[in-house]
């Protein structure tokens, strides 16, 4: 499985603590090995599937896609619920 990582992605990655990136690592893995495992959106996002997990006891969601022909998982945000999909949308 390919995985692709945005621009945004990759900068949220950047301000986190090596703890956070154990627990996101951990997440990751959970979705390569069920990429249906997060819920899919509606309307003008259809295209995304979010996942929520908690790191440090705090609700955090992951953005990805996925596509079954070509098998990658591109990575699209990371972040708390605050304004999470109006961003998706304006970085989209």
């Amino acid at each position: 499985m390919q995985i692709i990582q945005t621009r945004q992605f990759k900068q949220s990655v950047k301000k986190l603590t090596p703890n956070q990136k154990t627990e996101l690592d951990a997440a990751i893995k959970i979705i390569m090995n069920n990429p249906c495992v997060g819920q899919q959106k509606k309307g003008d996002l259809d295209f995304l599937w979010v996942y929520k997990f908690r790191m440090n006891n705090q609700l955090t969601l992951l953005a990805y896609s996925y596509e079954e022909q070509i098998i990658t998982l591109t990575l699209l945000a990371l972040g708390s619920h605050e304004n999470f999909y109006r961003d998706i949308k304006n970085a989209l």
